[in-house]
């Protein structure tokens, strides 16, 4: 479970950090960063994720600070990630944020895509091919949903095949972890649940 923790004060972090919570997510790179160096070094433990869209003058900040990557969805941001990625650091976790819903409003490649981007990924040296991430249509048509999230199941199995390294399908949020769950989700991504609405 990764606690999604934008807009949310240190306070509400270190509160679910007490209740055994150590996976946190951040869709803001300034916000992020600001957090991390905080908590750094009372908090070594805590695993940071970057879960927002990411211009390609801010991918600096998200090598040098975050652990994981989700939003991975051109070549040109996995470049920089990796040419930017410090030498002390392990490898930067990343997802392939796929558009598995097809809506222009949304990030993330075109599902016959993944398989350039993760060939593309699986050799930058400072970056690590984890998984899948995607978000659904917004609607309260659960069986839309449910085949969406059946549909990146499907690619992500098919990309588990070519490479060891992929154990993770991060989809799911509050409002649709169960579906989510059901299909096969690792990493669901839980705010509101967590901390209340913003």
């Amino acid at each position: 479970m990764l606690a999604v923790s934008k807009t949310k004060p240190i306070n509400d972090i270190i509160a679910a950090y007490d209740a055994g919570q150590r996976q946190f997510g951040e869709n803001y790179v300034q916000e992020g960063e600001t957090k991390i160096t905080t908590l750094a070094t009372d908090y070594p433990d805590i695993e940071w994720h970057f879960i927002g869209p990411l211009q390609s003058n801010k991918t600096r900040i998200v090598a040098e600070h975050f652990d994981w990557m989700h939003t991975v969805s051109r070549d040109k941001i996995a470049q920089r990630l990796n040419d930017q990625r410090p030498n002390n650091k392990k490898p930067l976790n990343v997802c392939i944020q796929v558009n598995i819903s097809q809506e222009d409003s949304k990030s993330g490649v075109d599902a016959n895509q993944v398989a350039m981007l993760a060939l593309t990924i699986n050799q930058l040296p400072n970056l690590r091919l984890r998984g899948l991430m995607a978000i659904p249509t917004a609607t309260a048509d659960t069986q839309l949903q449910q085949q969406e999230f059946a549909n990146l199941k499907t690619l992500f199995d098919q990309l588990q095949q070519q490479y060891p390294s992929i154990d993770t399908l991060s989809m799911g949020m509050s409002g649709d972890m169960d579906i989510a769950i059901a299909n096969g989700s690792t990493m669901v991504r839980i705010g509101s649940a967590i901390f209340g609405e913003r």
